[in-house]
């Protein structure tokens, strides 16, 4: 199977021997506009290279023979091209990169995840009694020390850590039953 690429150096009609000394003599200056425009995406200046000669291509007009200058046509047309690509972006929604909607739908879901395990922690220290519900708050929520606790709740200290052995447990069993652990 023989396979002539456009603008290649084994190519047999006029047509694409033009392109290619077109491609050869215009190419670099109308890369390096076009890259400057795009603000240097070399990936977004290559289609618009290939598109410019593409419809040079389609226009068979591709030498100067004709009383046409095709450097300024072909700059234009990529000139074109770009602002055409660039309207078109602005017109459509904004794009969204592909790990951007995850994080932002897993924070929604943690915070509905945290608050109802709030709600869930909030109805076990309910099902306390009163006295380990202070123990709690009087250590752990204020952040005291057992004897810190005990001076301030007025029980040795001793009632206080049993109180909180027995709150902790009690709220891991309500918790499991719940769901959470």
């Amino acid at each position: 199977m023989n396979v002539t690429v456009i603008g290649s150096a084994c190519a047999v009609s006029p047509e694409e021997r033009a392109l290619r000394d077109l491609y050869l003599q215009h190419g670099p200056a109308l890369y390096s506009y076009v890259l400057g425009m795009l603000g240097g995406d070399t990936h977004r200046t290559e289609d618009i290279l290939q598109e410019t000669l593409l419809r040079c291509w389609n226009k068979r007009t591709l030498a100067d023979g004709e009383g046409m200058a095709v450097r300024p046509w072909m700059f234009r047309i990529a000139r074109n091209l770009v602002i055409d690509a660039h309207r078109t972006r602005m017109a459509r929604p904004a794009e969204i990169a592909g790990d951007t909607w995850l994080a932002d739908m897993c924070a929604e879901a943690d915070d509905i995840e945290r608050m109802l395990s709030s709600m869930v922690v909030r109805d076990a220290l309910r099902s306390l009694t009163p006295a380990h519900r202070e123990a709690l708050r009087a250590t752990i929520f204020a952040d005291r020390t057992t004897q810190q606790a005990a001076d301030v709740l007025g029980v040795p200290q001793g009632t206080v850590k049993s109180r909180v052995y027995y709150a902790l447990r009690s709220l891991r069993t309500v918790l499991a039953d719940h769901g959470l652990n």
